[in-house]
């Protein structure tokens, strides 16, 4: 699949269009079939937990992924493209703020 192609560049505008989280599981949900969503999710977690250095057998036992899925989704969180980093930083950069400080 090309993904500068105009089906894809309209696909990640659409994406781009979303405001808030409702309005993207809906989205995700009409595009997508339950089964799709949970593999995605379980990849997400997954590049969590190696961006966390967890062991692979440690994440296998954890999220039910194959080692062979485990080490595909290292190879891109580790690669050219950067997608996973991109997300991962803005992830937790926004996450922080948005938890509130816990004072003794």
């Amino acid at each position: 699949m090309n993904l500068n192609s105009p089906l894809s560049k309209d696909l990640f505008r659409a994406i781009l269009s979303l405001q808030n989280e409702d309005e993207a599981r809906r989205f995700l949900r009409d595009l997508l079939t339950e089964g799709e969503i949970e593999e995605f999710s379980r990849r997400w977690q997954v590049a969590q937990m190696l961006e966390k250095k967890m062991p692979y057998t440690q994440i296998e036992k954890k999220t039910g992924m194959s080692s062979r899925t485990i080490a595909r989704v290292s190879q891109f969180l580790n690669g050219v493209f950067g997608g996973y980093k991109i997300v991962l930083k803005r992830f937790h950069h926004h996450n922080d703020k948005a938890s509130p400080v816990r004072r003794g």
